[in-house]
């Protein structure tokens, strides 16, 4: 090599090396939702999806200076297209109204559309956007044809608005009508030095069952605002990743806990702690249709604790702090109805999570949660009705629940 062409290399190097040492961003997810494959009505029509802008609400936990999003191919058998996409503030959480001043365009590698590879992720290029902490955000996508499979979260409780036409920059969606799931989105990221995410891994009571669309009153959202409150907390992101119908061991509704993991909690920047409260459902199961035998019965205990075993050893190989979260009663549940057996193997599993050592921490939401007069039920004015999920007072009691102590650094 000759000199100049050698100086001009180290010259290179030295501004690429200067560059990566600037770059003091700090990426940690603010919003994040379980994906799955839609089916029976949660599936969007595929008239719907064809020449379509999609807008869809989020709410963040944490603010920051720069934002950039997470698109979502996860379930998807082929490529996905997505035209062209933006982001903006939301005027309103109820419509598809955005704050113009606001209105910045996605783009992926500098350009305005990107193929999303089947079964992959794909992250925006990041935009300088100052967001407030509890912001709401309208994410806008265009696709010209609707997925092969579609990936989404059908529980989301929030209104998203369908629109014919390329209108990406529009300040609301002409002829638009709404949806109360959302697609093809997975999760946002911010630029903020300092702060870090929780994920809570659950069911329908994270997921927010019986809540209503742009209330944003799941537990996970009350708790959330609790930390925003609390200046020892306040950096630290939410991020729900609940399932209805989710289940530890077999696939249900979604995937199953241990075979999502990776993408729920590994995948989103700058998690620190997970809050694990999964099982009403695999002991529901076991039993609703038909009894179950004796055996049958030990072995469902031993391959829920097998689950969260696993849980929290790949948790704490990734430095990640693993919180327990016991199961509370359903004893009044005409879903699953419940008889002693079923109330021994809760028993049994709950006492695994509160032994020392098993989890590194514990949020005790049986004891929180149970009626004093009889411990296999929910206490009645927590109750939403049904026995099984929390009131909307219930869910604020979930939040208040949580030891803030228990969000400490993880103890090497």
């Amino acid at each position: 090599m000759r000199g100049g062409a050698l100086i001009g290399l180290l010259a290179a190097l030295c501004l690429a090396s200067t560059a990566v040492a600037q770059d003091k961003s700090h990426w940690v997810a603010s919003w994040a939702t379980s994906q799955m494959v839609p089916t029976n009505e949660n599936v969007a029509p595929a008239e719907d999806l064809t020449d379509a802008t999609l807008r869809q609400i989020v709410r963040v936990s944490i603010g920051g200076k720069r934002v950039r999003v997470r698109l979502s191919n996860a379930f998807g058998t082929a490529p996905l297209v997505i035209n062209a996409a933006s982001i903006a503030l939301s005027a309103d959480n109820t419509s598809s109204r955005i704050v113009p001043a606001s209105l910045k365009p996605l783009t992926f590698g500098a350009a305005a559309s990107v193929t999303i590879p089947a079964g992959a992720d794909y992250l925006s290029d990041p935009v300088d956007m100052t967001i407030a902490p509890g912001a709401d955000l309208a994410i806008t996508l265009h696709l010209s044809s609707p997925p092969d499979r579609q990936t989404g979260h059908p529980g989301a409780r929030s209104h998203s608005h369908f629109a014919h036409g390329q209108q990406v920059m529009a300040e609301s969606l002409t002829g638009a009508k709404t949806s109360t799931r959302w697609y093809l989105i997975g999760g946002v990221e911010v630029d903020a030095p300092g702060a870090r995410a929780l994920v809570i891994l659950g069911d329908s009571i994270t997921d927010g069952y019986g809540v209503q669309p742009n209330t944003n009153a799941r537990w996970p959202d009350r708790l959330a605002m609790r930390l925003r409150a609390n200046p020892a907390t306040r950096n630290m992101a939410v991020l729900n990743a609940g399932i209805g119908g989710n289940r530890l061991r077999l696939d249900g509704t979604g995937p199953n806990a241990l075979a999502r993991f990776e993408r729920e909690v590994l995948t989103p920047p700058g998690v620190t702690h997970l809050l694990v409260i999964e099982g009403i459902n695999d002991l529901g199961t076991l039993t609703r249709d038909a009894p179950a035998t004796p055996e049958q019965h030990a072995a469902l205990v031993r391959e829920m604790i097998g689950a969260l075993r696993q849980i929290v050893a790949r948790s704490r190989a990734h430095g990640i702090k693993v919180i327990g979260g016991t199961i509370m009663p359903d004893g009044t549940s005409g879903y699953y109805h419940p008889d002693a057996a079923n109330e021994a193997d809760r028993a049994a599993v709950n006492a695994w999570i509160r032994a020392p050592g098993n989890f590194d921490a514990v949020v005790d939401f049986d004891a929180a949660m149970r009626d004093p007069a009889n411990p296999t039920r929910l206490r009645p004015d927590l109750d939403s009705g049904d026995g099984l999920h929390p009131s909307i007072v219930g869910y604020q009691a979930m939040a208040d629940a949580v030891p803030l102590a228990v969000l400490a650094p993880r103890k090497r």
